[in-house]
């Protein structure tokens, strides 16, 4: 309660503390005007968004963006859009044609890094807030998209319900608190031999059928290839890390199979009797073994965090409390067993728009994913990207990247190898042709700059 005794600008201050305080939720209660939303691109991720948009409140869809009008209005009735919500949107084949329309946040979800980050320059240069559901835009244009962001007064944010945004809730959440971070990441199901996985043979490690994966559930090849062949885990790594600070494995990712009770005994450094090489690092951990077998508690749908005491008192709160330690007692883990992607992406919305503050962003420049040869690729090949059949990512330092003139995996769709390259050897720049945006150029540059 607020005192009486308060008056002028002293009660407004006390005021505003209590609402900032306050959750989105009850904040919301007190939000008049409707927070209307753009979307580009309307695939799997925004149709789970859809899926919830009728229980959502104050949130409208104003307009989507997608170069397959029909199949976008398809999605959004099979999400369970009525006919008249639906009619209710303004469908358009262009930013262009939504850019200069009443909207508070666009959402980029059309995965591409390249396309991706042309967009989300023209939104934030308009001084619009942006939702990067397009992660792959993030880990190759980020830190000079973000910048350009705080230039003009405006958020672009990592997407919740993508393991990134989890995984930074949880570091903001320890070092908030006072913990050391040790290691942050996520699970998935990983096998040395899925990296050469291409769109054609990904639904055999799913134990789908195309029809069922593609027909039914409308399950992008590439994407799902992704998921799998490792290129996902080096994205959303490379995106925490350079939203965190938090370091590169020295050689990549490495998919240690570890179950969740035993995360604070393994994802902490060697010289500990750990797997990880530094401590502040990003990894990712297998739910499957060398032989394929899953392993008991995995956490393939996940993340977490391992956290380190600092003194003996927290060691023994760990203890007194239950938590998981390691043997020493130092160190414990805190873990999400699964994210719910596009069903919670409300999250990133209620937070620009009622609290002004990105659900993570990226902060500096320390990782790319750089990209290595699938396959044995001659000159005049084409390369297809992420999840494709030509390339694969592998996490990198941004140091690296730069030294060696190693070519981003973001921007392989589409260019053109000049020099024959040996299946698993790293792609240059100088090996391929390429015809980049000048925005992308632009800021690839900037981020060079930065090192």
């Amino acid at each position: 309660e607020i005192p009486l005794r308060l008056v002028g600008s002293e009660m407004c201050i006390r005021d505003r503390v209590y609402r900032d305080q306050m959750f989105l939720n009850t904040k919301l209660q007190s939000r008049e005007k409707p927070i209307k939303v753009a979307f580009i691109g309307c695939g799997k991720f925004v149709s789970m968004f859809l899926a919830q948009y009728n229980q959502l409140q104050k949130i409208t869809i104003d307009t989507i963006v997608d170069i397959n009008i029909d199949n976008a209005k398809k999605n959004c009735l099979k999400s369970g859009l009525t006919t008249e919500t639906v009619d209710k949107i303004n469908f358009v084949t262009s930013l262009d044609e939504a850019i200069d329309r009443d909207v508070e946040v666009f959402i980029e979800a059309t995965g591409n890094p390249i396309i991706g980050t042309v967009h989300a320059v023209k939104i934030i240069k308009n001084k619009r807030h942006i939702i990067l559901v397009n992660v792959e835009a993030d880990v190759t244009c980020g830190k000079y998209l973000a910048d350009l962001a705080k230039e003009n007064n405006v958020i672009c944010s990592m997407a919740y319900g993508d393991q990134p945004s989890l995984i930074m809730e949880q570091i903001e959440w320890a070092q908030l608190n006072g913990f050391s971070v040790v290691c942050a990441g996520k699970g998935t199901k990983y096998h040395p031999d899925f990296e050469y996985s291409t769109p054609d043979t990904v639904w055999g490690h799913y134990g789908l059928s195309k029809e069922r994966a593609e027909i039914e559930s409308g399950m992008n090849p590439k994407m799902f290839n992704s998921f799998l062949c490792g290129d996902k885990s080096a994205i959303e790594m490379c995106a925490v890390s350079n939203a965190s600070n938090l370091k590169c494995p020295s050689n990549g990712l490495t998919f240690p199979p570890v179950g969740v009770y035993d995360i604070a005994k393994k994802l902490i450094p060697k010289v500990e009797g750990g797997l990880i090489d530094y401590e502040g690092q990003v990894e990712v951990i297998s739910s499957i073994d060398l032989n394929q077998k899953d392993i008991p508690n995995d956490l393939r749908w996940g993340v977490y965090i391992v956290i380190k005491a600092q003194n003996q008192y927290v060691k023994n709160c760990f203890k007194d409390y239950g938590m998981v330690t390691d043997l020493s007692g130092s160190y414990s883990a805190i873990w999400r067993p699964y994210h719910y992607i596009g069903l919670e992406l409300a999250q990133s919305i209620y937070a620009i728009a009622l609290d002004q503050k990105a659900t993570g962003q990226t902060i500096n420049y320390n990782a790319d994913v750089a990209a290595y040869a699938k396959k044995d690729l001659k000159i005049g090949d084409r390369l297809d990207g992420e999840g494709g059949f030509c390339a694969r990512g592998k996490l990198i330092t941004s140091k690296k990247s730069k030294d060696e003139k190693i070519l981003p995996l973001g921007l392989t769709d589409g260019a053109i190898v000049k020099k024959d390259i040996n299946k698993d050897q790293s792609i240059r720049l100088d090996d391929v042709e390429l015809s980049l945006p000048e925005d992308v150029v632009k800021a690839r540059q900037y981020q060079y700059d930065l090192i």
